[in-house]
């Protein structure tokens, strides 16, 4: 079950919508100004070019330094990629040297993560669509200062924006992130569902998990970019409450993380209890009420009505209560202990979802040294982008996995190119439309969109823009029959605009349908009267969904050899999770008998480890992204799938079970012989030695809630390090 939110309302009150909303508006307004009051058609699709390279770097959910940056670096590549194309256009011979040339070189790009692949493409954006008309040498100069007027505009007109709208951006930023927790507490209550296939429980949360990661990752870049200053000014105010609830928001994942446990044992053990059915009640009510505060966080409006889940808590108490009754607090301490644990849990968590409302309602002011503290550790939990040369040249080799797919792209330029000149000189087509020889442009174009380094991405892209394209000239077909006013045509294209880019991260077909019914009534406006664009525009593309899909065949790079490389990340950035947590359980200890309760060393600690757990999800989210990547591309590609996919579900166990562990070892001044030992264990098996986990664990008292963890996690480090001798070889 996942939170009933429609999705129509998350998109239309999300940064999706209203990134693309400011996206189409600042790539219109030159196109509609230079064309409507000055009737300069054509210039006005040069400018609203220029201004759509600028806009690709003008991404919702980021921070907005690197946004500028990337949008400046996009002017000033993509003015001078104009100059280049449309200087070799006029020589036949130079032509077919820079285009690849381009490719190649933008494409590589990618070695830079998200950022580099997006100003890499808008750079090869501008190329392609410089190629549409032919210009003179004269001519390359206007058109590149007009491209460059276009995207100038849209740079100043996106931080001004910025400027104005910096708490609604952050609004809808930390909205997406509560939505995806809200879907990520109703996924974990599946796994308290008997009637629930575990198996596919597994797979749904790790999905969960990983867009969960890149949502708090987004939010995380807005909201702690520029924390509160201390001071009683509006923005100030404002400023705290977002920053109330993102904090509310990672200490209500930490509460639920720390409830996994082994749920097949757990059901085999309560086979006919309500417990479990109480537990899954709870969570839901939980998700809804998450749910229901990311909406009216994106509406702006105050969250003051929850579902009360006081009665799911109750009957658990009443249930625990029985089983203390029936003796099973004595004959299973370790079951006893782990349900007394997640009802506390779960208190907690209610608790936290309630403070995360009133947050909402009446921000709570930090303190300033508070502020100056969280200033100095809140900073290191931030993304930081390097563009170091080196790592460029560094990559300039046969086994870069980046150099493969930057050579796969110029050759498919070259050879889409190729296939556009023979088009255009077949007799037939000559004979049908003289100037289609200008249109093989849209073969590169649609070859550039699909192509991405990943065979399954290409894959999966290809069959997304050939169904959006097709249902894109269908839908323009209809409008050009029905013949209706220009202003409404005009309307479409404008809705089509925002549509295109605001559903490009939501849902690739719609914004493929978009941006290809956007085109085509472009072109319409360009060219009145001329409906044969419409299959232009489809011919086009499915050759060049052909020549991406069969170019994605030239030196691929496989999942399958990225895989090792991340799971041994993974494993590393559980180890060190382990040794930051023990290292903090030590500083609390060493407070404790020191007695000076405001000890910097303590709170030093447990920022090292939050930032230590912060680098397990993220390790964890691409390993689990690159294994399901590796699912989509053919079977003979595949390899060890059993233990790959293990290993995503035991160190999904371990990272929860430390973040069970370390809060409870440090309530105690020191752990006894089994405990030790346990922990001994799940360290030497991470690290690769032989471990050997107690055979006996205490279960008195307060270390009765440490048991089942302990056991969880010794038992999981030894089948990492199992399942990774296996791989050993392969590797």
């Amino acid at each position: 079950m996942t939170p009933s939110t429609p999705q129509l309302q998350r998109f239309f009150y999300s940064h999706y919508f209203f990134g693309g909303l400011r996206q189409a508006t600042g790539v219109l307004i030159p196109a509609l100004v230079l064309a409507g009051l000055f009737g300069w058609v054509a210039s006005g699709f040069v400018a609203a070019v220029g201004a759509a390279c600028v806009a690709i770097l003008d991404q919702p959910g980021g921070p907005r330094r690197y946004g500028l940056n990337g949008m400046f670096a996009a002017l000033c590549l993509g003015s001078l990629t104009t100059a280049a194309t449309g200087l070799a256009a006029s020589h036949a011979l130079a032509i077919w040297i820079v285009v690849p040339a381009l490719c190649f070189g933008f494409s590589m790009l990618t070695v830079y993560g998200k950022h580099g692949g997006l100003l890499g493409f808008a750079c090869l954006l501008i190329m392609t669509l410089t190629l549409r008309t032919p210009l003179t040498q004269a001519d390359v100069i206007q058109h590149t200062l007009t491209s460059f007027l276009g995207g100038a505009f849209y740079l100043v007109y996106s931080a001004i924006a910025h400027r104005l709208l910096w708490h609604r951006e952050e609004q809808q930023a930390l909205s997406v992130a509560l939505f995806a927790t809200a879907d990520y507490i109703g996924t974990r209550a599946r796994f308290y569902d008997i009637h629930a296939d575990l198996d596919d429980s597994y797979r749904q949360l790790i999905r969960r998990q990983a867009a969960m990661t890149d949502a708090h990752q987004a939010a995380r870049d807005m909201v702690l970019r520029e924390l509160p200053r201390g001071t009683r000014s509006h923005g100030d105010r404002l400023r705290q409450g977002l920053l109330n609830l993102f904090v509310d928001m990672i200490n209500l994942l930490d509460s639920m993380v720390a409830t996994h446990t082994d749920y097949s044992t757990l059901r085999q053990a309560l086979p006919d209890s309500d417990i479990l059915l109480f537990v899954r009640d709870a969570m839901r009510k939980l998700a809804l009420n998450v749910a229901a505060l990311a909406l009216n966080v994106a509406r702006n409006r105050h969250t003051r009505v929850r579902n009360s889940v006081k009665a799911e808590l109750r009957a658990l108490e009443y249930e625990l209560q029985q089983l203390r009754i029936d003796g099973t607090a004595t004959a299973k301490p370790e079951l006893y202990a782990l349900l007394v644990q997640v009802l506390r849990r779960l208190r907690n968590m209610t608790r936290q979802v309630d403070r995360m409302a009133d947050h909402s309602v009446t921000p709570v002011p930090m303190a300033e040294a508070d502020l100056s503290r969280a200033n100095r550790s809140l900073n290191r939990f931030l993304t930081r982008q390097k563009w170091r040369i080196g790592l460029l040249t560094d990559n300039l080799r046969m086994q870069s996995a980046h150099f493969r797919y930057a050579l796969r792209v110029a050759v498919a330029a070259l050879l889409s190119m190729g296939v556009g000149t023979a088009i255009a000189y077949t007799p037939m087509v000559r004979s049908f439309d003289p100037g289609m020889a200008g249109h093989s442009y849209w073969i590169i174009l649609t070859v550039l969109i699909i192509m991405k380094p990943g065979f399954a991405l290409t894959r999966q892209r290809n069959g997304w823009r050939l169904t959006g394209t097709l249902l894109g000239c269908g839908l323009a077909l209809v409008l050009f029959f029905l013949d209706l006013d220009s202003k409404v045509y005009l309307l479409i294209l404008v809705l089509c605009s925002i549509l295109g880019y605001g559903l490009i991260q939501v849902n690739y077909v719609l914004s493929a349908v978009c941006n290809t019914l956007f085109v085509l009534l472009v072109f319409h406006f360009l060219v009145p009267g001329s409906n044969t664009v419409v299959g232009e525009r489809l011919v086009d593309t499915v050759i060049g969904s052909i020549l991406a899909l069969g170019c994605s065949y030239i030196l691929p790079s496989w999942e399958r050899n990225t895989l090792d490389a991340l799971a041994q990340a993974l494993r590393t950035a559980n180890q060190a999770f382990l040794h930051s947590g023990l290292a903090f359980v030590d500083a609390v200890r060493a407070q404790r008998a020191r007695g000076n309760p405001d000890d910097e060393r303590v709170k030093e600690a447990e920022t090292q480890w939050k930032l230590c757990r912060k680098n397990v999800h993220v390790a964890f989210s691409n390993f689990a992204s690159a294994f399901y990547r590796m699912m989509d591309e053919p079977v003979r590609r595949q390899r060890h799938v059993p233990e790959f996919n293990r290993l995503l579900i035991q160190h999904h166990a371990l990272a929860s079970q430390i973040a069970a562990v370390i809060p409870q070892l440090a309530l105690l001044d020191a752990e006894p012989e089994g405990i030790r030992q346990a922990l001994a264990a799940t360290n030497d098996a991470l690290a690769g030695r032989p471990a050997a986990p107690p055979n006996v664990i205490e279960t008195e008292g307060d270390y009765a809630a440490l048991a089942y963890p302990l056991r969880q996690m010794s038992k999981a480090a030894q089948l990492i390090d199992d399942n990774a001798r296996k791989l050993a070889p392969a590797a």
